[in-house]
């Protein structure tokens, strides 16, 4: 299985490819996580100690990734179970260590509240926290149809496409069921469409994951998590039993039920994957332009609303409509979904109350007219964008160029 989703610049790429691991192969993985996973424990201890230090004695002493990589090299001289791994994702648990920890002051510094706060490294136990390596391109390379990284461990890829270019860095990790992957990050190509003419607004929701102004395009809601919600229930029961006491091992029932609930999670995110990934490549192949929703739906997590927003999925959708465009070469506008439901997509008359959720039929009070309250929203994201709204529905002639944004 391969997977491809974009970075946050847009200008790479991950190709994600399954991974056969041997006994031998698996073993040395394991013993390199567990190095890192010390190192990084390691750099949180260094890191609580600089700040209780600072805090006693008004000092302004840094622990960022100069200073770590010092301490790296000083353990591995004096420490030969350390010498036994290769230094290159050592050193990469440290960038990721200096990333988190650069994020958290950041967020601290602009006065985030506390519950949007990227919150400061932690621990990582054993049990608790998958491996996951970052081997940079002098710590791996790809032979015979084989990954081989450094350290001398050898692992059979799952070809199920070809990269498109020489991979610059590569991640292997575990999941939750012990499978692993391994994840290149490889330049971004553009792999344009035929031209259609036609345009899109998209207005998210709970309802419908997606209502658009073509009703061919509209994402009903699918329901995943719902359909498999008697499943995980059960085997949160399960656990539930089988847990034992605070500071004690877990049985292997209790590993067993963990196991089975976090396999039918998997195969729910992959559904809602699978559909939001199968809609927008629908979206971008059937038209030039889309005009979407910046929607956050983070704020639905508090409200009634949360468990049927989250079954949706809606951010993971948006992301994977933004990707495809981006990889197709189409021309994907965000609209600030602010008075959406109040602004008329005919005229442009703004209501002067908001519209109550139950309310699901727009009527423009100036110019009369009545539409959906939805598809009146993903017509206004078109007029927002700047596009022509005679474009949807391919009612624009053929080759006509789109109207740009003002």
């Amino acid at each position: 299985m391969a997977q491809a989703g974009a970075d946050e610049t847009g200008r790479h790429v991950r190709y994600t490819y399954r991974l056969r691991v041997s006994s031998a192969a698996r073993a040395s993985l394991a013993a390199e996580w567990g190095r890192c996973r010390w190192l990084w424990n390691e750099c949180v201890a260094k890191s609580r100690a600089v700040h209780l230090r600072n805090r006693a004695t008004g000092e302004k002493a840094t622990c960022g990734p100069a200073q770590l990589d010092r301490m790296l090299t000083e353990a591995r001289a004096r420490t030969p179970w350390l010498r036994e791994g290769s230094c290159v994702p050592q050193q990469q648990v440290i960038r990721d260590f200096g990333r988190s920890r650069a994020k958290a002051h950041k967020d601290i510094t602009e006065g985030l509240p506390v519950a949007r706060r990227a919150g400061m490294p932690t621990w990582k136990t054993r049990r608790e926290s998958p491996a996951t390596l970052n081997y940079t391109r002098r710590g791996f390379r790809l032979k015979d149809g084989r990954l081989h990284l450094a350290g001398g461990i050898v692992l059979n890829v799952v070809w199920s496409r070809e990269l498109p270019d020489e991979p610059s860095s590569v991640r292997v990790y575990q999941d939750s069921l012990g499978h692993w992957y391994c994840s290149f990050v490889v330049p971004a190509h553009v792999q344009p469409l035929p031209a259609t003419g036609r345009v899109l607004g998209v207005d998210w929701g709970v309802r419908e994951t997606a209502t658009t102004t073509s009703d061919a395009h509209d994402l009903p809601h699918p329901s995943h998590g719902g359909k498999a919600r008697a499943r995980l229930a059960r085997y949160d029961r399960m656990m539930a039993r089988r847990r034992r006491k605070k500071g004690t091992a877990a049985s292997s029932g209790y590993r067993a039920a963990k196991r089975l609930r976090a396999k039918a999670y998997k195969k729910v995110a992959r559904q809602r994957a699978d559909t939001g990934r199968k809609w927008a490549k629908k979206v971008v192949r059937d038209h030039d332009a889309v005009a979407v929703e910046d929607f956050r739906p983070k704020f639905l997590a508090r409200s009634t609303m949360a468990r049927k927003a989250a079954d949706a999925a809606i951010g993971a959708t948006k992301a994977a409509l933004i990707e495809m465009g981006r990889k197709h070469g189409r021309d994907i506008r965000l609209v600030h979904p602010a008075y959406t439901t109040m602004d008329c997509a005919q005229c442009g008359a703004r209501a002067k109350h908001a519209l109550p959720l139950g309310e699901r039929t727009h009527t423009c009070t100036a110019c009369g007219t009545t539409s959906p309250r939805d598809k009146n929203s993903a017509r206004v994201m078109l007029a927002r964008a700047g596009l022509n709204p005679a474009g949807a529905e391919g009612g624009r002639p053929p080759g006509a160029p789109l109207q740009e944004a003002a």
